[in-house]
């Protein structure tokens, strides 16, 4: 992967300060007043009614240093290393009991309605962006089919962890299986976001393929194997995790280790054998919630709340190094058509793919609507903007000269994409959920 900087004359990713210039006391106490920061912002932002996340997203790039503390190549690292332990805590996160009754709602909402949002997005981009997606201009044949797909594919999952960090200042407004299937949705839509980002990546910048059915044949092949290797990988190991509850855990103060063991392990065994690391991660996790253990006190409940703290942790370091990392005037370009696209995200393609999947849903449409307003982007369109800038110069058919421009407006879009779709939505979503006074009406389903 590639940083936005990829043959701009202004990058958008800052390079690294030459290592030995900045002292390591000063760089241990620098992070370590950073990260205290984030505290503060983090109880501010609650007070006004956003995500956290969104408050510590602008805390980084309001204090952005003039060079970055981290080099390109440990951004990336630290990604993956932050998706793995995310998706991870989703599958914990994930009851099956909580969401009986709606389950296969639940799994075509998440996979459904990423897809058709995706689609919708990337069709809505192609038609209102200029060639070098850096200002607004109507018709298609503008910026290539192929950016636009991929930047609606980045922003295609929701974060459970800023919705229901959100639904909590209106507790009791929308009923308990409501709120159930949209944390479920939330962690479920991740690896989808995930997978469908690849594919897109597959199937625009594959080369040497003899024709276009075959490119996508082969790009299908691949996306389902990395899938099922994945499961497969993650059901694996989470027995892995399970004999170690059972077996080797004796005190709660070790389930930390457990938890962040089991998570890398099923994310490398998985990648070095041709799957998708991410969705193993999320399997395993999955797996381990949803059995059964001879130990009362160890239990996968208490494997979330401990990994808790350190899932925050992990989010809001995604948070902070790509505010720490971009560069702000870089991002004015992209902020027209950020607005325009979070607007078409917010309105039109969120919702409609709520709506278009409302005959298998035993919700009313009441509940649908609140449940396309909680499409809140967290970090997971932030850590695969990276990946999505890394492929640009690699799509098929480009004008290498328009590289430059795309690969730093595209990444700028997703960037305010995020911020208006979390300080937007994080403001109104308790105003909508008491308006529409779901608890106070009709039951949630038949």
């Amino acid at each position: 992967m590639a940083s936005f900087s990829q043959g701009a004359e202004t990058p958008l990713i800052r390079p690294p300060i030459a290592p030995g210039i900045v002292p390591l006391p000063l760089m241990m106490l620098t992070i370590g007043g950073i990260f205290l920061g984030t505290l503060a912002i983090s109880r501010f932002s609650l007070k006004i009614g956003v995500p956290a996340i969104l408050g510590v997203l602008l805390f980084g790039l309001l204090i952005n240093p003039s060079v970055t503390l981290f080099s390109h190549d440990t951004i990336l690292r630290l990604q993956v290393l932050s998706l793995s332990i995310l998706l991870f805590n989703a599958g914990l996160e994930t009851d099956i009991r909580s969401i009986r009754g709606f389950l296969e709602y639940g799994i075509i909402l998440a996979v459904g309605g990423v897809i058709i949002s995706s689609l919708m997005l990337g069709l809505i981009i192609w038609f209102v962006a200029s060639p070098d997606a850096g200002g607004i201009q109507l018709g298609f044949r503008q910026v290539p089919v192929a950016v636009a797909m991929l930047i609606a594919a980045c922003l295609g999952s929701t974060d459970a962890g800023a919705t229901m960090n959100v639904l909590q200042l209106v507790e009791g407004a929308i009923p308990r299986r409501l709120a159930a299937l949209v944390q479920f949705e939330s962690s479920v839509n991740d690896p989808t976001g995930i997978l469908f980002l690849g594919l897109v990546i597959g199937l625009t910048t594959l080369e040497g393929a003899s024709g276009g059915q075959q490119v996508v044949v082969e790009q299908l092949q691949t996306f389902l194997q990395k899938i099922g290797s994945g499961l497969l990988i993650g059901v694996c190991v989470s027995y892995l995790g399970r004999f170690s509850l059972n077996r080797l855990v004796r005190e709660s103060n070790q389930l930390l280790i457990l938890g962040i063991a089991v998570a890398l392990i099923s994310y490398g065994v998985a990648e070095l054998m041709g799957g998708s690391g991410f969705i193993s991660a999320y399997v395993a996790g999955l797996m381990l919630r949803n059995h059964t253990y001879s130990n009362e006190r160890i239990t996968p409940e208490a494997l979330q709340q401990t990994l808790l703290p350190f899932n925050n942790m992990t989010e809001i370091t995604v948070f902070l190094i790509f505010g720490l990392s971009v560069h702000p005037l870089e991002l004015l370009p992209a902020l027209p058509e950020g607005i325009v696209v979070a607007l078409a995200m917010m309105l039109v393609a969120r919702p409609v793919s709520v709506l278009l999947l409302q005959r298998f849903s035993p919700f009313t449409w009441r509940d649908s609507f609140l449940v396309s307003w909680c499409g809140l982007r967290g970090a997971v369109p932030l850590a695969l903007s990276f990946e999505m800038v890394d492929a640009i110069p690699r799509v098929r058919g480009i004008d290498p000269a328009a590289v430059p421009s795309l690969v730093q407006n595209a990444g700028g879009i997703v960037f305010c994409v995020v911020v208006i779709n979390l300080l937007v939505q994080g403001l109104t979503l308790p105003h909508v959920a008491r308006w529409l006074r779901l608890s106070e009406g009709a039951p949630s389903a038949p």
